[in-house]
């Protein structure tokens, strides 16, 4: 079963974006050698839309956002950390949306969903039920008594 996505930014400057998810968006990373550095998200979604050439979006195209709870106070501590941004925080429906500067020469989508997730449906529980307890404790309390009913009546 599937259980996360595995998203890649492709940079001219590959060193200089991993430092920069590590140390300005705080991204902890795990080291899988020489250098190479996979970085643990928060939490993930992922969208499907159509697809629509005249605006750029063909087909097969992903694209990487982060999202947060609140755009205007995470814009200002990205600033305080020297994160560059491109345009100001618009609202395009689905949320409040706003891009910045990763080493590269690329800029990321940054935005404060107006959507509400539904959450998953919980997964069934594997402790068993005390109907279940009681029906397997009965059944060998009951193979017990015959065996000891049997002992009994070899005496």
């Amino acid at each position: 079963m599937i259980k996360g996505v595995h998203t890649m930014y492709y940079s001219s400057q590959a060193d200089e974006l991993r430092a920069f998810l590590r140390d300005k968006l705080g991204l902890h990373a795990t080291d899988v050698g020489e250098g190479w550095l996979i970085f643990d998200v928060p939490e993930a979604e992922m969208g499907c839309h159509p697809a629509d050439p005249e605006k750029g979006a063909v087909t097969g195209t992903h694209d990487i956002s982060f999202y947060c709870d609140d755009v205007e106070k995470t814009v200002a501590e990205l600033k305080a950390k020297g994160v560059e941004f491109t345009d100001t925080v618009a609202d395009m429906g689905y949320g409040l949306v706003t891009h910045f500067k990763v080493p590269g020469d690329f800029a990321v989508q940054l935005y404060q969903p107006r959507y509400v997730k539904t959450p998953p449906p919980k997964a069934k529980s594997k402790t068993p039920t005390k109907k279940a307890v009681k029906k397997v404790v009965k059944k060998e309390v009951k193979k017990a008594m015959k065996k000891a009913v049997k002992k009994v009546k070899k005496r």
